[in-house]
């Protein structure tokens, strides 16, 4: 029972972490069915260039507490190379190191609902048999370059079949949710600082992706097989950008999933969640005297009505990059 519940809790965090973390950036214009963007709009005061060597940090700060804030890109190379002097030095002595709050997966209660999700969601035989022949060739054009057969995109509903070519292409591109996070983590424990992570029991939200209006799911496939035929480079240039505190360069990257999310059920509420549980984490560091070090995704945590933008709202100081 155990060993089929970790199973279907990897079956689901691959799946949503996929569908709330990597579908890809893109350039152009949203198409009109997919409109709804929680962090289109930018606290621009807050986006500046940092003048430290390395990636840009923000400060929150009260009488006696500093948190220190690392805004994170949502998808980046694996082991991205950054210059980790600054992190380093504010490591040592650090309260806490509080993790990206993106982790998702299915609770055991939830494991036979969440199974049935997955066999619906991947029912239909291959989707390239649905698609019009022009788009068909475009998308059987990349799949082949990633390995993947038609079989392995069996499903009848497009957000599927798009969040499946999202994880395919990340894959072969060799781009993660997970860093610079991950190094993060290991460097917070081997320094022995205590680590706080968050993960949402999301195995019902499965359901979302069948109930997602098929306009808007064929809107977020045709972004991602654009951005598969288009390759890494957008991602790259911003992950330079991020590693330079060089923050509009590193934003140019981080559209990588709000349109598609809210335009699911239950994809509004669950942003305004995870910024929320942010928000109230950094809250609850600075009520312990020193220094804290937090990571948040870059784009919810500059967006109006995102992680600062709340903080400074409840009366918080909070410092930019430029400031240092």
């Amino acid at each position: 029972m155990k060993t089929t519940a970790r199973r279907l809790n990897r079956l689901a965090s691959v799946t949503l972490a996929a569908l709330v973390c990597a579908l890809p950036a893109f350039a152009q214009a949203p198409p009109a069915a997919v409109t709804d963007d929680p962090d289109a709009t930018l606290v621009e005061e807050l986006v500046v260039v940092g003048r430290l060597p390395g990636p840009a940090w923000w400060r929150v700060q009260d009488a006696d507490t500093t948190v220190w804030v690392l805004g994170v890109p949502s998808i980046a190379p694996r082991h991205m190379e950054w210059d980790r002097a600054i992190f380093e030095r504010r490591l040592q002595g650090a309260n806490v190191v509080v993790l990206p709050f993106v982790n998702v997966k299915a609770k055991l209660a939830g494991s036979l609902g969440t199974a049935f999700n997955l066999i619906r969601v991947k029912a239909g035989g291959p989707y390239e048999a649905k698609l019009d022949p022009a788009t068909r060739a475009r998308f059987v054009a990349v799949r082949t370059r990633l390995g993947q057969s038609a079989s392995h995109y069996s499903t009848g509903n497009p957000l599927a079949a798009g969040v499946q070519l999202a994880i395919d292409y990340r894959d072969r591109s060799g781009l993660t949710n997970m860093d610079p996070a991950k190094l993060v983590r290991l460097l917070a424990q081997r320094a022995r600082i205590p680590v706080v992570e968050k993960s949402y029991d999301l195995g019902g939200q499965l359901g979302a992706i069948i109930r997602t209006p098929p306009a808007t799911g064929r809107a977020c496939f045709d972004e991602v097989l654009a951005q598969a035929e288009a390759g890494p480079g957008v991602t790259l240039a911003a992950a330079r950008a991020w590693a330079t505190g060089d923050v509009p360069g590193a934003l140019g990257n981080e559209r990588t999933y709000e349109r598609c999310l809210a335009s699911i059920s239950g994809g509004r509420a669950y942003d305004e969640r995870t910024k929320a549980d942010e928000a109230a984490a950094i809250v609850k560091a600075l009520q312990t005297p020193g220094h804290a070090i937090v990571l948040v995704p870059l784009r919810p945590l500059l967006a109006q009505g995102g992680v600062l933008d709340r903080l400074r709202g409840q009366g918080f100081t909070v410092k930019t990059p430029g400031e240092e």
